[in-house]
């Protein structure tokens, strides 16, 4: 799980440079979710305060909702999710990432990798 990204309760991982946030759901999320099926994203332009559905994810087992770790606009959006979910299971921090947001406000409550680990492994017993 790498240390220098910031996380949410709700699995989603957030990397924040600047004034910008990339983010996706984290590689415990996709495992528990299984082969993605299908991935819902906004469109550029939209605005989300944290914590608000932003999107969603299906796989063979189940779908789920995403929320926005922070509050911002989406400047960007991986189209490539559109024709190959499967990169959410392959890469979920990598070619898996699914918007880029121009933040507004500074974020909080996010979770260190240590916290996030310790929710997950809460989580699993």
């Amino acid at each position: 799980m790498p240390e220098d990204l910031k996380y949410t309760k709700s699995h989603e991982w957030v990397m924040i440079e600047g004034d910008v946030a990339t983010v996706g759901i984290t590689d415990f999320a996709q495992e528990q979710l299984g082969d993605m099926t299908f991935v819902e994203l906004p469109e550029v332009g939209d605005t989300f305060e944290a914590g608000s559905e932003m999107g969603s994810v299906e796989s063979v087992k189940a779908a789920s909702e995403i929320y926005s770790p922070v509050s911002g606009e989406v400047i960007e959006v991986n189209e490539e999710l559109e024709d190959a979910p499967e990169k959410v299971n392959e890469e979920p921090y990598g070619d898996g990432w699914m918007v880029k947001f121009k933040i507004k406000g500074e974020p909080e409550g996010l979770l260190d990798a240590e916290e996030y680990t310790s929710l997950v492994e809460s989580e699993a017993h």
